[in-house]
C-alpha cells in the first residue's frame, strides 16, 4: 500500500537533526551535496549511539541566530506537511543554541512563534518538547525544566531527556524531573536505546514520564514489558534510527512487531529526518514489508501516538476523527 497520502502521527522527532539540503544551502551556500552527505546523514550502520550523535553536531551548528532557528523549524514544518504528519512533537535542547548569545528564553520564544507560524501556514498541528542531555548538570537541567514551565499553555507541552544513555547515569536529572510533574508538565525521556531493559525501569522509577523515547532493549524483559501495558506507558519507536545505532543489527531483528504483540502501547516514528534520512512514510512502507503490518496496525499506533500525544483535548479529538476516517 502507498501510505504516502496516509495522515499520520509523529511523537518522536527532533529538530536540529531534521535540516534539509535546502535549509542548510541558505543557512550556509558554500555546503555541498557531498559535504551534506558525509556531514549530516549517519551511515547505514553507526558504531553505536554516540558516534550517530555526532551528525547532530553540523545541524545545530547552522541553529544559533534568530533566523537560522526559524528557517530550520519552518523547514521541517514543511517536511511533515509532504509526508501528510497532521500531529507532531517536535524536540529540541535550548541550551544547545546559545553559542551567539541567544539566551534559553529567546531561544524558546523564537521557535515557539515560528512552530506558531508552521502551524498555520502548512495546517500541520504540532506541540514542542524541550529536552535536557545526559551530560548535562543539574542546573542545566532545572533550567530546561523552568523553561517548559515559563512556556507552559503556549506550543511547548512537554520536557524530555536525551544524549548519551550509555555514558551518563540518571542522577544529575532527577530533581529537575521531579520539578518538572510538581508543576504539572509533561514528561517523556530517552531510554532502552543504547542501554538495556534496566535503563527503562531505572527511568521510570526516578522520573517517572509517561513515555519512553524509544524504549525497544523492553522487549529483551517480559516482566518489563508488562510493567508498561499495565501502567499505559507509551514507547515512541523508531524502527530505522535503532538499526542505525546498532541496538538492531537488522531491521529485521527489530522488536516493535514483538512490543506491538504484547499489547503494549506504542508509535512509529522517524527520531531523525536527516541524520535517518527518512519520512515516516518510509518506516510505515518498512513495516508493511517486513512485518506485514497493514492499516489496522497504523490505525492503532496513531490513536495511541494521539492517545499520549501532550496536545490539548482539543487537538487530540481533531486528529482522532482523521485518523480514524482514513484508516476504518
Amino acid at each position: 500500500m502507498d501510505y504516502s497520502q496516509a495522515p499520520k502521527i509523529e511523537l518522536h522527532l527532533h529538530l536540529d537533526c531534521s535540516l534539509s539540503y535546502e535549509v542548510v544551502k541558505k543557512i550556509k551556500p558554500s555546503v555541498t551535496i557531498e559535504e551534506f552527505r558525509e556531514s549530516f546523514i549517519a551511515p547505514p550502520k553507526c558504531t553505536d549511539l554516540v558516534d550517530y550523535i555526532k551528525r547532530a553536531v553540523k545541524g545545530y551548528e547552522l541553529m544559533q541566530t534568530p533566523e537560522q532557528l526559524k528557517l530550520v523549524t519552518l523547514d521541517l514544518f514543511r517536511q511533515l506537511k509532504a509526508d501528510n504528519v497532521i500531529y507532531a512533537e517536535i524536540r529540541f535542547a535550548p541550551l544547545l543554541h546559545t553559542e551567539q548569545g541567544l539566551t534559553g528564553t529567546e531561544i524558546v520564544s523564537i521557535v515557539n512563534e515560528a512552530a506558531d507560524e508552521g502551524i498555520r501556514t502548512y495546517g500541520v498541528e504540532a506541540g514542542l518538547i524541550l529536552a535536557t542531555l545526559r551530560h548535562y548538570t543539574p542546573e542545566q537541567s532545572m533550567q530546561t525544566a523552568e523553561l517548559v514551565r515559563q512556556f507552559k499553555g503556549t506550543h511547548v507541552v512537554g520536557f524530555d531527556i536525551a544524549g548519551d544513555e550509555a555514558g551518563f547515569p540518571i542522577d544529575n536529572h532527577i530533581r529537575a524531573f521531579e520539578y518538572a510533574r510538581a508543576n504539572g508538565l509533561h514528561c517523556t525521556a530517552h531510554a532502552g536505546e543504547a542501554c538495556g531493559a534496566n535503563s527503562v525501569w531505572g527511568t521510570l522509577e526516578h522520573f517517572k514520564p509517561t513515555r519512553i523515547g524509544h524504549g525497544v532493549r523492553s522487549a529483551e524483559d517480559p516482566a518489563l514489558l508488562e510493567h508498561l501495558k499495565k501502567h499505559d506507558i507509551h514507547l515512541e519507536v523508531c524502527p530505522t534510527s535503532n538499526v542505525q545505532t546498532n541496538v538492531c543489527n537488522t531491521i529485521e531483528d527489530h522488536p516493535a512487531d514483538k512490543i506491538y504483540n504484547a499489547g503494549v502501547s506504542m508509535s512509529i516514528n522517524c527520531d531523525a529526518r536527516t541524520v535517518s534520512p527518512i519520512t515516516l512514510t518510509h518506516e510505515y512502507q518498512v513495516m508493511e514489508k517486513i512485518f506485514h503490518w497493514d492499516k489496522a496496525h497504523f490505525l492503532r499506533c496513531n490513536l495511541e501516538g494521539i492517545r499520549h500525544s501532550f496536545a490539548t483535548e482539543e487537538v487530540k479529538e481533531k486528529v482522532r476523527k482523521i485518523i480514524t476516517k482514513y484508516y476504518l
